[in-house]
């Protein structure tokens, strides 16, 4: 009973190590924490990324502005490198990468990761053969998983509890911005080159490094618990693994809920990155090119500000709970921020709808996807901060890491899609095909997905979990 105690009183997540920052108006978090390591991710999102607008398969491309020209790879080749090459790696890596990030040295991992997928692609940069680019692209995937466990922990662990959806959703602005820094490469392109372009790109890389050797805190690893003593010796005798650390992470239900959520708002997202681009421009043939310059605008402007109204909404509602006297066990600061995405997403359904069905008109097409990205974007900041408060902050890492490959599993949705869509059409062009996939699968994953966050939001919190298995023993 004295060790169900001791163990009752140690906090058990971190949203309990945090409570007692509960409150604080300080933003320093901002410019000494959250902006190094946005610098680092936008790094991270320029660098992976940047191959996509480097490469030209029309025929008087030249070797000066086309990678495949002067390396000499085909269109095939290309799709290797564009996905699996780099995709595959990554998955993997990220499950290795949580769990490093809850053992080691985060701004040291942080720092290597950034100087490795700046050297791979510096190494690309100065590649001649089709193997030396997949080599450096297979590196460039490893180096990139230790990206987000290190920083969405750390984010976690330092920022104030009232503040940690923002702090998590400026983070994630770091895929709206480092994709357009990729799509303008097309402009270094053809000024100096790809191979200027990309040594450019690496030298911005460790530029990010060195910005967080000097300015990110050091990391002092007190985002593990420390266990009472009289545990001390079975855990030391429990061997460390990542089965047991999996299943931690596991061992709610609002956990299991959000990777579920998680893994259909993936595939609802994923299936638009993938295959908006090939309907709008079959719809609209006649506004190709301004589709590319709306869906690089929408992305940037309507997806970074989706998902900082996001961020700053879910903090608020969960600094109005902490504040009533609730007595709801099931209603907590922590659950609360769920239903920012489930809101985002049950309106991001019909807009998405009404996006792909404005066939007569481009401009109401572009002002529902506008609508689309303004609502649904919203739902990554505060899915992360809620999920890494509600597993025990020792794997949060780990958490983190197996949301990565939540992401990276959702990969098979788009896949399937195009699977069906070749039945459907067997190998011919339809719009109206694509339209009614489109619209059924990503509306699913949509209404789905809500449905698993609420669900979320509802569970028992952490600590009424451990109070009841306590108070049971």
């Amino acid at each position: 009973m004295l060790s169900a105690k001791r163990q009752e009183r140690q906090p058990s997540t971190s949203e309990e190590t945090n409570n007692g920052n509960q409150g604080s108006s300080s933003f320093m978090w901002l410019p000494t924490l959250v902006l190094p390591l946005l610098l680092v991710y936008i790094s991270n999102q320029w660098s992976r990324s940047s191959i996509y607008y480097l490469v030209d398969f029309d025929a008087g491309a030249d070797a000066f502005t086309a990678m495949n020209v002067a390396i000499g790879f085909t269109e095939a080749q290309y799709g290797l490198l564009a996905s699996l090459a780099f995709t595959a790696l990554f998955a993997i890596a990220s499950l290795g990468a949580g769990l490093a990030a809850d053992r080691y040295n985060r701004k040291t991992l942080t720092m290597v990761a950034a100087a490795g997928w700046s050297l791979a692609t510096i190494g690309t940069a100065i590649s001649t053969t089709y193997g030396q680019v997949l080599t450096w692209r297979i590196a460039m995937g490893l180096f990139c998983a230790f990206s987000t466990p290190t920083a969405y922990t750390l984010i976690n662990q330092k920022v104030p509890s009232d503040k940690k959806s923002l702090a998590t959703s400026v983070y994630g602005t770091g895929v709206a911005f480092g994709g357009a820094l990729a799509s303008l490469s097309i402009l270094l392109d053809n000024q100096i080159g790809w191979q200027q372009a990309m040594l450019v790109i690496g030298g911005v890389g460790f530029a990010s490094a060195a910005i967080v050797f000097l300015f990110l805190p050091d990391d002092d690893k007190s985002n593990k618990n420390i266990q009472p003593e009289i545990d001390t010796k079975e855990n030391v005798d429990e061997p460390a693994s990542f089965l047991a650390d999996f299943a931690e992470a596991l061992s709610t239900n609002r956990a299991k809920w959000i990777f579920l959520g998680s893994f259909l708002r993936f595939s609802s997202g994923l299936c638009i990155g993938v295959w908006s681009a090939p309907f709008f421009r079959m719809t609209f043939p006649e506004n190709a090119g301004n589709y590319a310059v709306a869906q690089a605008f929408i992305t940037a402007v309507a997806g970074s500000t989706s998902g900082l109204i996001g961020g700053a909404t879910a903090d608020y509602l969960s600094s109005q709970v902490s504040g009533s006297k609730n007595e709801n066990p099931s209603v907590d600061s922590n659950g609360v921020r769920l239903w920012v995405p489930v809101v985002g997403s049950l309106l991001a359904a019909p807009s998405w709808y009404l996006a792909t069905h404005a066939a007569d008109s481009f401009q109401v097409a572009m002002i529902w996807l506008s609508v689309e990205y303004l609502v649904a974007e919203c739902w990554f900041g505060p899915t992360i901060s809620t999920l890494l408060s509600t597993v025990p902050s020792k794997v949060g890492g780990t958490a983190q890491g197996m949301f990565t490959l939540t992401g990276g599993i959702a990969n098979i949705a788009p896949t399937a899609l195009g699977y069906f869509y070749g039945q459907l059409t067997t190998g011919q062009e339809s719009s109206s095909e694509l339209q009614s996939l489109l619209s059924a699968v990503v509306c699913f994953g949509y209404i789905s997905s809500a449905i698993c966050f609420a669900l979320g939001a509802q569970s028992p919190p952490p600590e009424v979990t451990t109070s009841s298995r306590v108070k049971a023993s």
